[in-house]
């Protein structure tokens, strides 16, 4: 049989990018990627309200044209003559979320309509759209603690409902135009197969149960007395949703004619139900049990899987444990960190230390000591995601003196990113789930080796790095490689396709001994001021931090 390929679609937050792979090999022959065109890096914002992040629909759509063909294109030109897109057999799609958009009866987004063209409210609203934090604050006082127990204990400003219920203070008309709403993950896939209609559309259980309180012990999506309990409005938009949801090995369908002409690929290629970037970025970084996939991008998402045999407990704090939102047959585990590249990008885009950059302050901050600076910092710059769960926390950098410089403030960052995933890992460690090994993946973890090392030091752990540099949209591939079956080049199982298509690369970043020792000294730091200013009516003295701190950095220069 000749060669075939799967395509991968990984929407996101400021670009969408397409990869074209070999199913058989793994060898990823073509790649683009498009750019949103509205607003700021393609969100769309308010100056007035920090926490609002929305995006128009339309830029997903010109994107997943212009990065298909432009894949299409690259793998043309790697190979020296044209590309037969006739053997791409399957399609998958990731995207950011939760970032759930209002559709009409027909299943077409609001912001299409000239009526609301121009209303922020009719957009896709973001994953990093905070707007709804009240209102998630409220399902957390009420929900039935089976719910709760689920998704971590607190439900998040981030996630579905919070939205939803949201859209109807902030903009009425909108959410009464709405006939339902849409994750982006389900959007594109059921755009793609024409079964975009409410009625045919297939949701996703990836986003249904890790943002929108779908369980199967409660039938399916909340019941309604307890939305109307909370407002009686949302139990309109309770009805409009089903009681099933899919995995990423059930196809949404076939590409129509439609799209297959606007895409330049053959008509039929199935179509994976879709999911979140960080759960297919896990494929695509050959999760299984006892691996921590870490996707570290603006946001860091740590995903794991368990089987479903096993007997797992609710967790504390986690963004949920969802039956087969990552891979069929397994549990998958969510959680992460609001902030990592974003709290970087931040420093360097808008504090502007001295016009230096992202490679500039690396490059300095390499030759800084754990603990020689005397910083502190907390990676809150977006809220906290996990293991707190609470959107209206803030940064902090502590330590600061007359003598503290950009290099040093830049690897404190680094750090703080470092102890808040140390956090998470001791969360699900002390909860029975073993962390063997820690995989990750993201352009960070490729460009930037001072975050990877540190991250070894304060983990004391080995941290190994995807072979992709696009692993959410090989994680896309795959599942279409699978809907698509062996029969015609693809796979019948993920652990196959896995098999076949991911691995990780040959350098592997070791804790240094010293390190781990001084790390483990500002960790315990770290764990004061986290739970002093994030754990409600907890009482901590923290007299003692910032004379510690001194105390640690004065003990490292000693020995430098």
């Amino acid at each position: 049989m000749r060669e075939r390929f799967s395509l991968g679609v990984d929407f996101g937050t400021s670009s969408v990018r397409a990869l074209i792979v070999n199913t058989s090999s793994g060898e990823e022959v073509g790649t683009a990627a498009a750019p949103y065109a509205s607003g700021k890096d393609g969100i769309l914002l308010d100056p007035s309200r920090p926490d609002l992040a929305r995006q128009h629909p339309r830029d997903y759509l010109t994107g997943l044209e212009a990065c298909i063909r432009g894949a299409v294109e690259d793998a043309s030109k790697r190979a020296g003559s044209p590309f037969d897109t006739s053997l791409v057999i399957g399609m998958g799609v990731d995207t950011t979320g939760s970032t759930p958009i209002p559709v009409d009866a027909d299943g077409i987004p609001l912001a299409f309509d000239a009526r609301f063209e121009d209303r922020l409210a009719a957009m896709a609203w973001l994953w990093k759209d905070h707007t709804g934090h009240a209102e998630a604050a409220r399902i957390t006082a009420s929900a039935p603690p089976r719910y709760l127990a689920k998704c971590g204990g607190t439900y998040s400003s981030e996630w579905f409902w919070a939205k939803v219920w949201h859209c109807l203070a902030e903009d009425a008309e909108v959410f009464e135009a709405a006939h339902t709403w849409v994750e982006h993950a389900d959007w594109i896939p059921a755009l793609l197969t024409g079964t975009d209609h409410p009625s045919a559309l297939k949701r996703g259980i990836c986003a249904a149960g890790h943002k929108a309180l779908f369980h199967q012990d409660w039938g399916g999506y909340p019941e309604s007395d307890w939305l109307r309990s909370l407002d009686p409005a949302l139990v309109r938009v309770r009805t409009s949703l089903p009681n099933t949801a899919y995995t990423v090995g059930d196809a949404a369908g076939e590409l129509t004619e439609e799209w297959a002409t606007r895409l330049g690929l053959p008509k039929g290629v199935k179509v994976a139900v879709g999911a979140f970037d960080a759960h297919l970025g896990g494929i695509g970084s050959g999760i299984q049990p006892g691996t921590l996939v870490k996707i570290i991008g603006t946001s860091t998402c740590d995903i794991m899987t368990a089987p479903l045999s096993a007997n797992l407990p609710d967790i504390p704090g986690l963004c949920g444990i969802v039956p087969e939102s990552v891979l069929p047959g397994s549990y998958g585990l969510e959680a992460g960190q609001s902030g990592v590249g974003d709290i970087f990008n931040w420093f360097v885009d808008v504090v502007k230390p001295g016009g230096e950059d992202h490679e500039s302050l690396t490059e300095a901050a390499i030759g800084e000591k754990p603990g020689q600076s005397g910083l502190l910092a907390l990676d809150w710059h977006n809220g906290n995601r996990t293991v707190l769960v609470d959107q209206r926390l803030t940064g902090l950098i502590l330590g600061l003196t007359t003598h503290s410089n950009p290099a040093q403030i830049y690897r404190a960052l680094i750090e703080a990113t470092a102890f808040g995933a140390r956090t998470i890992i001791e969360r699900f460690e002390a909860y029975g789930v073993e962390v063997n090994r820690v995989v990750n993946c993201g352009g960070i973890s490729v460009k930037n080796r001072l975050l990877l090392q540190i991250y070894a030091d304060v983990l004391d752990r080995p941290m190994y790095v995807s072979r992709s540099t696009e692993t959410c949209a090989l994680g896309s591939a795959i599942a279409g490689s699978v809907v698509a079956g062996a029969g015609v080049g693809g796979h019948a199982t993920f652990s196959d396709a896995v098999k076949a298509m991911t691995a990780v690369r040959d350098e592997v970043f070791h804790p240094i001994p010293e390190h781990v020792t001084v790390y483990n000294q500002l960790f315990a730091l770290y764990t004061s001021i986290h739970d002093a200013f994030g754990v409600a009516n907890k009482t901590s003295d923290l007299g003692h931090v910032m004379k510690r701190l001194l105390d640690i950095r004065d003990e490292v220069n000693r020995s430098v």
